[in-house]
């Protein structure tokens, strides 16, 4: 199987590139040397797909797939499977952002380290730090049912962190965040894995000390089920002995501690 990624933020001699360099012919510069290609070719041939989801027309994008599809129909060796997906940029061993992108579910599928954000909603009360928990939705594929972060989410390529979380605050939970009400309390390295999942994350981890009327919330159903607050030693408490369920990292509640005191 070849797997292609026809990205739309990409113009068309770069689309044609990743077609030549993933098919291995550098003579392919456009679609008559694409369909040549695929119909020279003498053994049974499979395809993937990959488009990236931004909402923007690209005739390019447009061109191959129609040159993928009349070459299928043409000759019954060529299959070819089609998915629209959200590409990430990855992250290099040094945690800084590339330009190499890919798309998500080949992300989490080969465990390549990307960009995400966590924001927590937090408020002073009776001498006790108070984080707002959302509890994740029962159909999302990684754990599902479980308390979490307030917000959190991938930053999709040619984003940057702060914007990604102003973003995920008002998908998740309806609400707009300025900018600079976010404070960056630090970058954490994650790994979680799930059969045939491997989701290698670096968060950059943000406080939000807004006052938010939980009955004001706006919840994407899809991604969160329900929200509470929790204050975080006793959180810790109820964590040690088992008694909910939940995905939080310790290591980031010890953080929001370090920058609240």
């Amino acid at each position: 199987m070849t797997e292609i990624y026809l990205n739309r933020l990409d113009n068309s001699e770069g689309i044609y590139k990743e077609l030549a360099s993933k098919l291995g012919a550098e003579g392919i510069t456009d679609k008559e040397k694409l369909s040549g290609w695929l119909l020279s070719r003498e053994e049974p041939k499979e395809y993937r797909l990959y488009i990236s989801d931004e909402d923007i027309p690209n005739e390019t994008i447009d061109e191959v797939t129609r040159v993928f599809s009349e070459c299928e129909k043409n000759d019954n060796m060529i299959k070819t499977e089609v998915y629209t997906d959200e590409f990430l940029n990855l992250i290099d061993d040094k945690a800084r952002m590339t330009r190499q992108v890919k798309p998500r579910s080949l992300v989490h599928r080969d465990g390549d380290l990307h960009p995400t954000v966590h924001i927590w909603l937090i408020k002073r009360k009776d001498m006790g730090i108070y984080v707002l928990l959302q509890k994740r939705a029962a159909g999302k594929r990684i754990n599902p049912d479980c308390y979490d972060v307030s917000a959190a989410g991938h930053v999709s390529q040619g984003g940057e962190f702060r914007s990604a979380a102003v973003r995920e605050l008002h998908e998740e939970l309806g609400i707009d965040i300025p900018r600079g009400k976010l404070e960056l309390i630090g970058l954490r390295r994650n790994l979680y894995t799930d059969g045939d999942i491997k989701d290698n994350e670096m968060s950059a981890v943000y406080i939000c000390r807004e006052n938010i009327n939980t009955d004001e919330l706006l919840l994407d159903s899809e991604e969160v089920s329900e929200v509470c607050w929790a204050e975080i030693d006793e959180m810790l408490s109820v964590m040690k002995n088992g008694g909910f369920k939940n995905c939080i990292s310790l290591e980031e509640l010890a953080m929001i501690k370090k920058a609240v005191f």
